[in-house]
């Protein structure tokens, strides 16, 4: 089962320096009929402007997983971590019994990010802070597995049973990806045009797909996010 949204029927903010799309109930946009896809809380692709950001502020019981797409982004918190990642690279945070950080971009142009939030498995867990720099070319034309539960294989680890997988595809290729029985996933055109399963994505548009396999063709040039999880949502 698929289902295709379109990034102009979706929650948006602008507040000048952050401009937002909501892919999920957030902030001032509040649907109770979109609050999640299973586990997955919160996706917002957020566009930052230089020397702005997110000033400290608290956490609990999260999974927050940051993936920028452009520009910079600089993580601090009350752990003591500082660090700052770039395009493709990913920041992770589980807030746990409770956090405060801090988001900024420190350089002179816009930067992206898709800022995700997962449900943890339990609460009550040990905050805790990661980052990784993945290289580029590791997701041409195959997916790469950022971020795994905790019996999973990827560079990140999350408390709770879910993966992520990036991909970007040569215009004109194809890829293909399984959502097994009782899995479910949720698909992200972060760059670009793709045909999956004879549905048109274009940048910043969404697909939910419920046991089903999907096959993405580039139309152009296509950067891609999968989160896939164990299946929780009827429609």
């Amino acid at each position: 089962m698929l289902r295709k949204l379109d990034h102009r029927n979706m929650g948006k903010s602008n507040l000048g320096w952050l401009k937002s799309i909501f892919h999920f109930s957030f902030a001032e946009y509040f649907n109770i009929d979109n609050m999640n896809f299973g586990v997955l809380r919160v996706i917002n692709d957020d566009l930052i402007e230089g020397n702005t950001g997110f000033d400290l502020h608290p956490h609990k019981d999260m999974e927050i997983v940051s993936y920028v797409v452009d520009g910079e982004l600089t993580h601090g918190d009350t752990m003591g971590n500082r660090n700052t990642i770039s395009r493709g690279h990913v920041q992770y945070m589980s807030a746990g019994t409770g956090v405060y950080h801090s988001e900024h971009n420190l350089g002179d142009s816009t930067a992206r990010l898709l800022q995700i939030w997962i449900i943890p498995d339990k609460k009550g867990y040990k905050p805790a802070y990661g980052d990784y720099r993945f290289n580029w070319d590791d997701r041409k034309n195959k997916w790469l597995n950022i971020v795994s539960s905790k019996d999973g294989d990827a560079a990140i680890k999350i408390n709770q049973d879910a993966n992520f997988y990036v991909v970007e595809i040569d215009e004109g290729k194809e890829i293909d990806f399984q959502v097994g029985s009782n899995r479910q996933a949720y698909l992200v055109q972060i760059e670009g045009n793709s045909t999956i399963n004879n549905l048109e994505l274009n940048e910043r548009d969404a697909l939910e797909i419920v046991e089903e396999d999907i096959l993405i063709k580039a139309d152009k040039k296509s950067h891609v996010l999968v989160i896939e999880m164990k299946k929780q949502l009827k429609w």
